[in-house]
């Protein structure tokens, strides 16, 4: 048995603004607009100003609620208690109050409140419960329609002004007096909310009983479909818009649109979107937009917005991943199940038997409707689902098979082919060879392509019967892309993904950029590759983050145009990578969200154009708090006042158009800032000289058509004065001057430094030629203790040599048998070994050498002989043992020994060396 759901009733956006967003009390009474499109709201604490991007209180004249608000050519008037009034624009762009009551020297009734305001002719109506008083613009007179009765509202219709007299009938004000129009005991017993022509009779509504009509005198119920709910609901507020629908504000009930003839096309209360029930004024603005004054907040609701919205309010559908309309039903398939309901009615959506699970696609294919969703395909027929039996995996899409009863489709698992068998769809196989979740797939070039979004994309050949896969290959260009899709537009295969638009060319089998429809989105605003290709209209549809956008065939060419439509950042969107729309009727679109669905309607798309203006002005200091400026003429700004504040804003109310700013300052920021939603900038520290401040604004796509300018010039600082300029070029020649005579002094200075510094240089240099000719002397001496220490060396080497010839010689001779005969020779032999000439002359010439050595030994170690000096001096010269023995006529055993004992004199450490002692000496 199929669930049903809350009404399907798409209603307009509506824009809440809080007492928070405005700034004063909850309660509001009446709502006007001014030339420029700004919205004034009567409220308990004042009149607000709203121009589309901030609200501004002027407080109330008597501190009383203001209950009444009229904008009249450029004065807004309002009344309150016991005051009524207009405010006027100064020059610093502030709203100033000036009291007609007070100038008229008017005596009011007690406690005497002004509910309504009316303009005619010359004359200005102002309305409280006991007087009406008619205030004549031309000659600033006025009089005063007196009532024994409550006057409960004052109307105009067709120029002519009725007011209603309760427990006593309809009354109409002719030549400054009132004349009763009808005293039908309905209308006596029973308050009027508005009176309108229609037909050129009377349409009177009532607040309890609906509407009459009053022709000739004879009263009559109006005879509508809407008046059961009328007479159920009590209306307090009601206008006839401009396409000659009706906007009634209830006490308890929201607003009902009553269509022109009758019926009831939506009801909005505080469930459906307002922010109170409670309806105290109704006003449609210059864009067609009514604008609320309820007991808690202002709303406005876009009646002309090209998008409607139908919102979950229960959460019992879901998350909307796909849509279809069939056999003038309307389907969605969500996170839930499939829901359907008869299209372009207001009834509940009912649940398809039979699918209570996720709906991946909704297909038309040879007049069937195809289901595909979590555990396979069903076919729906008469609100009920048939599955087709064989695939328990479940199914992204289905497509069909060129000229062949077998339709593709991509599971979970791979791919499948179902066929038509005696006119029924059933499951003939699963292509063999591919397992992978095939969510986007299509036939081309006689090839299957799948893309997965975390493998890349795949080309597979098959049998020509769809049972194996002969080959897979992987394209090696496409990787790994989130959210990125595969489809199949006018006979090209693109793939989509953050770079752009791929398409696929068959002569060299790749994926090559295609410039036109890369356009569709940048790479900044890319949010997923998903496209949806739409049959009927032969458009291609993707979602970007600031637009939707969509491809369409040329006109006049091959080339596809591309067309974006703004899509709020605050519109409901669906999840990424399953975003879905789908054609309704004359230019409607379903586009699936995550709490419902959004409904676009192209023919309300509108590229209007809007002003921008500048709209206060403030200078700034660091000691002074800051200070409104006149932006009605250029602007000289003292060097302090250089921190300038611009506020600015476009009169656009509509909720799902965003509006962005950019801005330049000529003189200092040549470039245009970066687009951002904030109404307002802050220009700090600027230096001295000639500026202009230049803003525009972006309404969804569109520039406006003006760009508002400000010129100004900031003073030079004091020091920058013409006066301290002068002051400047006469301490600049004073400086010179006196520099002139310092560096006079300074040069002759100089002069005198550099002359004695010459002569010292002079001086300088003749001792460095001495110390020259010293080195000169130095480097003689050193090339002279060199030579004697060659010769000393040479010497030594003599000796030694003497010495050893002389010993070889005596060994030689003490060989001989008769030894008397050569004794002689070797004492002659010993002699020249121990000849003391030697040494003496070996000394000198060490002395030479190494001056006072021995004489520092000798200080040293006193008890040293002759003998060990010789040794110390033979060891100075760094010889070996071997080397001394020849010298001192021993062996070098003995020379040993003869160490030892010198060691032993000098009292070294076993670990010392004797040389390297007497080197260091």
């Amino acid at each position: 048995m199929a669930c049903s759901f809350i009404h399907a009733q798409e209603r307009p956006p509506i824009e809440i603004f809080s007492p928070k967003d405005y700034g004063a009390e909850t309660q509001n009474w009446s709502i006007s607009q001014s030339k420029e499109n700004y919205i004034y709201v009567a409220n308990n604490k004042g009149l607000l100003e709203f121009n589309g991007a901030n609200w501004q209180l002027y407080m109330s004249p008597n501190e009383t609620i203001i209950r009444s608000v009229n904008v009249i050519d450029n004065l807004i008037y309002t009344g309150s208690n016991r005051e009524f009034g207009y405010w006027q624009r100064n020059k610093l762009g502030q709203l100033h109050y000036t009291s007609l009551s007070k100038k008229l020297k008017v005596d009011f009734l007690e406690d005497e409140e002004f509910w309504n305001i009316i303009s005619i002719d010359d004359y200005i109506l102002f309305q409280s419960l006991k007087r009406i008083y008619i205030y004549n613009k031309t000659d600033a007179s006025y009089s005063i329609i007196d009532s024994d009765t409550i006057i409960y509202k004052i109307f105009k219709v067709d120029e002519t002004i009725y007011y209603q007299k309760t427990k006593d009938g309809i009354y109409k004000i002719e030549n400054g007096a009132s004349k009763l129009v009808s005293n039908n005991v309905i209308l006596k017993e029973n308050r009027l909310v508005n009176i309108f022509s229609i037909n050129s009779h009377l349409l009177i509504e009532t607040e309890n009983n609906g509407f009459y009509v009053l022709d000739n005198g004879i009263l009559s119920k109006w005879d509508i479909p809407a008046n059961k709910k009328l007479s159920e609901v009590s209306v307090f507020r009601s206008i006839r818009l401009k396409d000659h629908s009706f906007i009634l504000g209830t006490r308890s009930n929201g607003i009902l649109h009553l269509t022109a003839d009758g019926t009831i096309n939506y009801n909005i209360d505080s469930v459906h979107g307002l922010s109170n029930n409670t309806v105290h004024g109704v006003f449609e603005d210059a864009e067609n937009n009514i604008w609320l004054a309820l007991e808690n907040g202002i709303n406005c609701v876009n009646m002309k917005s090209s998008f409607s919205i139908y919102t979950d309010e229960e959460g019992k559908i879901g998350t909307i991943y796909t849509s279809s309309v069939f056999n003038d039903n309307l389907y969605i398939g969500t996170n839930q199940g499939l829901f359907y309901k008869p299209q372009g009615k207001k009834e509940k959506f009912k649940l398809v038997e039979g699918i209570q699970e996720a709906v991946w696609c909704l297909t038309i294919i040879d007049n069937t409707l195809f289901c595909g969703h979590d555990t396979g395909t069903s076919i729906i027929n008469n609100h009920t689902a048939e599955k087709i039996k064989g695939t328990q995996q479940g199914t992204w899409n289905i497509k069909p098979i060129d000229k062949t009863d077998l339709l593709l489709q991509g599971n979970y698992d791979g791919l499948y082919i179902i066929q038509k068998i005696n006119n029924t769809w059933v499951f003939r196989n699963k292509i063999k060879g591919f397992n992978l979740s095939s969510k986007f797939f299509e036939i081309y070039d006689g090839q299957i392509f799948v893309s997965h979004e975390y493998k890349g994309v795949f080309k597979i050949d098959v049998d020509n019967d769809f049972t194996k896969v002969l080959e897979i290959k992987k394209d090696p260009d496409l990787g790994k892309e989130l959210n990125s899709s595969i489809i199949k537009y006018n006979n090209d295969l693109l793939y989509i993904h953050k770079k752009g638009v791929l398409k696929y060319n068959t002569k060299v089998n790749k994926f090559l950029k295609d410039t036109v429809l890369s356009t569709l989105f940048t790479e900044e605003d890319y949010t997923s590759g998903r496209l949806e290709f739409n049959k009927e209209t032969n458009t291609l549809w993707c979602f970007s983050l600031k637009d939707l956008n969509y491809i369409s065939p040329g006109k006049l060419s091959n080339i596809p145009k591309v067309s974006k439509i703004p899509y709020s950042k605050s519109l409901p969107r669906g999840l990424t990578g399953y975003e879905n729309i789908s054609y309704l009727n004359n230019k409607k679109y379903l586009i699936g969200t995550s709490t419902g669905f959004v409904v676009i309607d192209l023919d309300k798309g509108s590229n209007r154009a809007y002003d921008i203006s500048i709209n206060l002005i403030t200078k700034q200091s660091i000691i002074s708090s800051p200070e409104i400026v006149n932006k009605n003429t250029n602007g000289g700004f003292k060097n302090k006042d250089n921190n300038i504040e611009f506020t600015y804003s476009v009169s656009e109310f509509e909720k799902y158009l965003d509006t962005e700013y950019q801005y330049q300052l000529e003189g200092i920021y040549p470039n245009w800032s970066n687009w951002s939603a904030r109404s307002k900038t802050l220009f700090e520290n600027l230096p001295y000289g000639d500026y202009v401040f230049n803003v525009r604004a972006r309404v969804g796509n569109t520039i406006t058509k003006n760009v508002a300018s400000y010129s100004f010039n900031i003073e030079s600082p004091w020091y920058l004065s013409k006066t301290m300029l002068f002051a400047y070029v006469f301490l600049v020649l004073l400086f010179s001057l006196i520099m002139h005579n310092i560096y006079k002094r300074y040069y002759r200075k100089q002069r005198e430094a550099l002359l004695q510094k010459t002569t010292r240089e002079l001086e300088l240099k003749e001792l460095e030629n001495k110390q020259q000719l010293m080195r000169f002397n130095n480097e003689k001496l050193r090339q002279d203790i060199d030579n004697k220490n060659r010769e000393l060396g040479i010497s030594t080497m003599s000796l030694i040599k003497k010495n050893e010839f002389l010993n070889s010689i005596k060994k030689e001779l003490q060989n001989i048998d008769d030894i008397n005969n050569i004794k002689h020779v070797i004492k002659i032999v010993d002699r020249n070994l121990n000849n003391t000439d030697d040494w003496h002359v070996f000394e000198e010439a060490f002395n030479n050498a190494d001056k006072d050595f021995l004489k520092k030994i000798k200080i040293e170690h006193p008890a040293l002989t002759s003998n060990d000096l010789r040794l110390c001096a033979y060891l100075r010269l760094n010889l070996s043992s071997k080397e001394i023995a020849p010298l001192l006529n021993i062996s070098s055993r003995s020379v040993e020994v003869k160490r030892y004992r010198l060691r032993k004199k000098m009292d070294l450490p076993h670990e010392s060396s004797l040389t390297d002692y007497i080197l260091e000496i």
